[in-house]
């Protein structure tokens, strides 16, 4: 495994994301511009000072509005922890896709904010930039200028404009995580850590063979993130895209290859909505997840695991970086405390914190990541293998969709439930249920995001 070295945390997934950035040339305001390799914004304190809070307000509380920290395990962790030393009362309210973004439009439209911090991925924002909901925080960025934030995921924040709109919070990503019960099966000649999806169905059947069961295990569930695999590992992997091949020859190709890697999958994965649970029972003994939802696995016993970037296709060895901010409301209420808060998440010893209970990676250059968990430094390693990977191939979260973004997963989740568990003929799906993906594009006008090329107008399925 490689092993993390003496670069920052942030840094390692900055690089990783200003190589996905750099495909988004040409892109129109609103969408992801062209970037420069991250460089921490200069420091006006010294490294590791952090900007003064002011004293908590006795007021009853703000809302934090969240599409982040949704498990129950997580939001616990939010408020019990991560919050515990904030200086104010918090009302920490995690949302799925729909409402996250359907009620603080409501709200706009009603005349009545009610919530004082928006949290979400960076393409959950667009919808908020292009409604007018979001207000500017440059004057908040510089008072937090000790922070050291990439200047890549300042960009960002702006939204393709002169205007700050998001604070950088955190970063993750998705990683394979194995029990070393498994590595016995490995295929000869094998690279843990520089598989192919072939050789992953090989490993799969393998170990079926050697134990009697089928244990590669994938987050199906009702609330798992299988859709992000679809997403940012499969389609990329092998079309190169995650919307323009959808329906190509070599997405046809790809759900005949994930047909057969599938009947060495655990039947239970469609139950897994985190897959800690099943590695921990011993289950599964292969497993693919977001780094937050392998956590407690990795941290109960560290010894027993092995963590690597998910396989490569005739692409590409395709994977999806993640970027959260945080944002105010115009027009929103407590503004001085949500200031605080933003504050409060963005210092360096609550990114750390976050890092060790959550494990979101963090933002900020000062915070300190040098005695990490075993099982973060686990997720960490993995991270810095994919990193050194010639043939990594990032592919953002979609951008643009708005209030769609859970129909957007549903035609990936539909796809797999038609093609693997129905049995139906793949191309006849690709093609009824691209249209359906064209007609979400076409309602929001969401131009392509990378790896797919930028585009004039909405992405064009093909």
């Amino acid at each position: 495994m490689n092993k993390l070295n003496s670069r920052p945390l942030w840094a390692l997934l900055g690089t990783i994301l200003v190589v996905s950035l750099a495909l988004a040339g040409c892109a129109a305001p609103g969408t992801v511009p062209t970037l420069t390799p991250p460089t921490a914004a200069p420091a006006a304190q010294p490294a590791g000072a952090t900007a003064t809070l002011p004293p908590p307000t006795p007021n009853g509380g703000i809302i934090f509005h969240s599409s982040q920290f949704a498990p129950v395990n997580e939001a616990e962790t939010m408020r019990n922890v991560i919050l515990k030393g904030a200086p104010m009362l918090v009302d920490f309210q995690p949302q799925a896709t729909g409402p996250y973004v359907d009620i603080p439009l409501a709200q706009q439209k009603a005349g009545k904010i009610t919530i004082a911090v928006i949290g979400g991925q960076h393409g959950d924002f667009p919808a908020f930039v292009n409604a007018g909901l979001l207000d500017d925080l440059t004057p908040l960025l510089e008072k937090l200028s000790d922070r050291g934030f990439p200047e890549t995921y300042l960009t960002l924040g702006k939204m393709g404009t002169d205007k700050q709109y998001y604070i950088p919070w955190a970063q993750a990503t998705y990683i394979m995580a194995a029990n070393k019960d498994a590595l016995q099966y490995l295929p000869e000649g094998a690279d843990i850590n520089a598989l192919t999806y072939e050789q992953l169905t090989e490993w799969a059947k393998a170990a079926q063979e050697g134990t009697g069961q089928r244990v590669l295990g994938l987050p199906v569930g009702p609330q798992g993130l299988i859709h992000r695999f679809w997403q940012g590992y499969l389609y990329p992997s092998y079309t190169g895209t995650q919307v323009g091949g959808f329906k190509s020859p070599e997405a046809v190709k790809m759900w005949t290859d994930f047909k057969e890697l599938w009947k060495y999958v655990n039947p239970a994965s469609t139950n897994y909505n985190n897959m800690s649970e099943p590695l921990q029972t011993g289950e599964v003994l292969i497993a693919w997840d977001h780094i937050a939802r392998l956590k407690a696995a990795l941290e109960a016993n560290p010894d027993q695991y092995v963590t690597f970037p998910a396989p490569a296709g005739p692409a590409g060895r395709g994977y999806m970086p993640v970027l959260t901010g945080l944002a105010i409301p115009v027009g929103g209420p407590n503004r001085a405390e949500a200031e605080q808060l933003i504050t409060y998440l963005t210092d360096p010893k609550t990114q750390t914190l976050v890092a060790q209970n959550l494990g979101f990676f963090p933002v900020v250059a000062s915070a300190d990541t040098s005695d990490l968990p075993p099982g973060v430094k686990l997720e960490a390693d993995a991270i810095a293998t994919l990193q050194g990977s010639a043939d990594a191939l990032p592919a953002l979260l979609p951008v643009g969709l708005g209030a769609k973004g859970g129909d957007w997963n549903k035609v990936y989740n539909d796809t797999f439930q038609r093609i693997v568990i129905k049995g139906e003929d793949i191309q006849t799906v690709l093609n009824e249920q691209g249209a359906v993906m064209q007609s979400i594009l076409d309602e929001v006008k969401a131009a392509c995001w990378p790896p797919d090329a930028p585009s004039e107008g909405p992405c064009q399925v093909k």
